[in-house]
């Protein structure tokens, strides 16, 4: 039985997409690459496809979060500042659970992300709910 992980989505299965991996045995996130190459202008934001998924327990949340040095280096943030991926969202039916990240372009001049490069982490955690909740 899998507990927790990522896959490639189908429509890059031949692209050459490598699954988020920690860097260190002491790292907590796991990175994600842009699955494609993509140009966000000054001021614009843009959906970064990283060609992946995750799959995790119904108690369990990925949250997503802009690498440090791809915020301060390349002048781009998180749209949602936090990104939160549900346990459901894997298989969706409109996109199979591909995982996008959302960044926006702070900086003066556009910026270009290559395929592969290293844009965000993602952290798996548990959540509680409350009370009554089903």
């Amino acid at each position: 039985m899998k507990t927790r992980g990522f896959e490639i989505i189908s429509m890059y299965r031949t692209a050459g997409i490598h699954l988020p991996e920690r860097k260190t045995g002491a790292s907590t996130g796991y990175d994600f690459a842009a699955a494609e190459m993509v140009e966000i202008v000054s001021g614009e934001c843009a959906l970064v496809p990283t060609g992946v998924k995750a799959y995790m327990q119904p108690d369990e949340v990925l949250l997503i979060y802009i690498r440090s040095s791809t915020a301060l280096r390349k002048r781009l943030m998180l749209m949602n500042s936090v990104g939160v991926i549900d346990a459901d969202y894997y298989g969706n039916a409109e996109n199979e659970g591909h995982i996008y990240i959302p960044l926006y372009n702070y900086g003066k001049g556009t910026v270009q992300i290559a395929a592969g490069g290293r844009i965000a982490q993602g952290i798996f955690t548990r959540y509680l709910t409350g009370d009554g909740d089903s």
